[in-house]
């Protein structure tokens, strides 16, 4: 097992006056900082930074070879899985997803803009069958009836929407195997990963620093396809070379593994959902009896990762107003994306009960204000 120099809980003594509820990148845990940081200084005692050792290093190799085994077991993946870390982000995965397994046809559901955004790339490559969308309200729900074709390679979809805040929080039935863009919800929720012959995710919300992404593929849903693979896009190169076949984004796949053993410090993943269940309860309870808010999307789809809400339409004029309010008390990240505005709190793991009991504090001030 890969040992470093780091000592956790270095970040304990700050001032803990900001409240980071940013969407991604985001908020990670004191102990990864403080111990990436201490990586980047002296890296398992080398005298050599992080930043600057070789990943072909016994050192470097260490760390990913834990990774991808505490990703195992965390996740209590079978055998005949593969984990890897890969650059590119996850949207490179919505081309590399239907490069290695799209031979015919495709179901996916449409659930918001990552997902329409891996339909488009789907459709280079085969036919692509639109089971499901929300598109028509906005894609404020979580489509419930529909059919998935037999015939079909796979059933794609994203487990939580990050700029909607809706989120499939249980792992559909499908008569196909499933691939998922669990980008914002990983390591957040059991889910049985049998169910999958492909999940990924980028790092960059519940593991580590942006730059690298997660892939887990079944050994059995490859080789299946007609087509000539480039080397690169071929989920087999990278299972051949343990994630080492171009130089991996070091910095971040050593991030995960501080967080990943955090994680198993923790109790795994089932405790980090308890945790994720409660902070998104206290918020969603004080958005429902709030006057000033709502929220935004169907009750029984809200994300526990992103909260979205807005403002009653009576007092829309105060959007800003809280906004600054907000940040003068510290929450940091609140602005709702581009496309859709209002107000967005991502609760990811890492973010302590305590910032979101600091927002409900902040809206019930604000409240009494108005």
């Amino acid at each position: 097992m890969f040992s470093d120099s780091g000592s956790p809980g270095q970040f304990d003594t700050l001032d803990m006056k900001k409240h980071n509820f940013y969407a991604g990148p985001s908020i990670l845990t004191p102990t990864t900082i403080q111990k990436t940081a201490d990586a980047v200084i002296n890296f398992a005692d080398t005298g050599l930074s992080i930043l600057e050792v070789s990943h072909r290093s016994k050192e470097f190799q260490a760390v990913m070879d834990e990774a991808q085994a505490l990703t195992k077991e965390l996740l209590n993946l079978p055998d005949d899985y593969h984990v890897l870390f890969l650059g590119g982000g996850a949207s490179l995965q919505f081309c590399m997803a239907p490069f290695n397994l799209l031979n015919k046809k495709a179901a996916y559901m449409n659930t918001g803009t990552w997902a329409s955004n891996a339909i488009k790339e789907a459709k280079i490559f085969g036919e692509v069958d639109v089971v499901a969308s929300s598109e028509d309200s906005k894609f404020t729900y979580i489509p419930k009836d529909y059919v998935i074709p037999a015939d079909a390679d796979y059933f794609y979809y994203c487990s939580n929407n990050t700029i909607y805040g809706t989120e499939l929080r249980k792992d559909p039935d499908s008569p196909v195997p499933m691939v998922c863009d669990m980008s914002s919800d990983i390591f957040s929720r059991v889910f049985d990963p049998t169910k999958y012959e492909l999940i990924f995710a980028g790092a960059q919300k519940n593991l580590a620093p942006a730059g690298a992404t997660i892939v887990i593929v079944k050994e059995s849903a490859l080789g299946k396809v007609n087509r000539e693979i480039p080397t690169m896009l071929d989920y087999r190169t990278h299972i051949k070379k343990g994630s080492m076949f171009n130089t991996p984004p070091v910095l971040p796949i050593y991030s995960a593994l501080m967080t990943l053993r955090y994680y198993k410090e923790q109790g795994g993943v089932a405790e980090m959902e308890r945790r994720d269940l409660e902070k998104a309860a206290i918020l969603y309870d004080e958005i429902d009896r709030n006057k000033l808010f709502r929220g935004t999307v169907a009750t029984e789809d809200r994300s526990i990762m992103n909260v979205c809400f807005v403002m009653n339409p009576e007092y829309a004029e105060l959007e800003k107003d809280f906004l600054d309010f907000a940040s003068s008390k510290g929450m940091v990240g609140l602005k709702g994306h581009r496309s859709v505005g209002g107000f967005r709190a991502s609760l990811y793991n890492a973010l302590p009960k305590e910032s979101v009991e600091a927002l409900v504090a902040c809206m019930k001030e604000f409240e009494a204000k108005h």
